[in-house]
């Protein structure tokens, strides 16, 4: 990768000019580090907004187009998609593992080989989430296996 700087004209804008054949993962993740990511998120339990940090989340999970996130101890309602969750949170460890499933890879524990090419990761409170065998090459590559 070749890296660029340049000084620009006083009065113009700092500018960023990424080039390359395909967004990859981890030019995403750079990218997203320039934008800030999030590093608050609102949810929702019990008719109540709870403001707590994307470290705490264990996984997101969409079911019948409800979007929860799961912490250690409590399960909260996010109101964005969970495709704008992984765009979002991608810079902060977060990764696909399933058609339902955003992951955070700093909560597993042990990933368990699974019938038919699947994984399962068993996060450090016990829950269990099926990674697809879709998803395995990339969250090996994102675990530096």
């Amino acid at each position: 990768m070749k890296i660029t700087i340049l000084d620009k004209d006083s009065g113009s804008e700092d500018e960023i000019i990424v080039k390359c054949s395909n967004l990859s993962p981890d030019i995403i993740r750079l990218l997203n580090s320039f934008k800030g990511g999030k590093d608050k998120l609102a949810v929702f339990k019990e008719a109540q907004i709870v403001v707590i940090e994307p470290k705490e989340i264990f996984y997101f999970e969409s079911v019948d187009n409800n979007v929860f996130a799961y912490t250690k101890e409590n399960v909260y309602e996010s109101k964005s998609k969970l495709y704008q969750l992984e765009e979002e949170l991608l810079s902060k460890d977060f990764i696909r593992v399933n058609k339902a499933v955003v992951l955070n890879i700093n909560k597993i524990a042990k990933l368990v080989p699974a019938f038919g090419g699947r994984f399962e990761a068993v996060l450090k409170n016990g829950y269990k989430v099926i990674i697809s065998r879709m998803y395995v090459p990339l969250l090996k590559e994102k675990l530096g296996m």
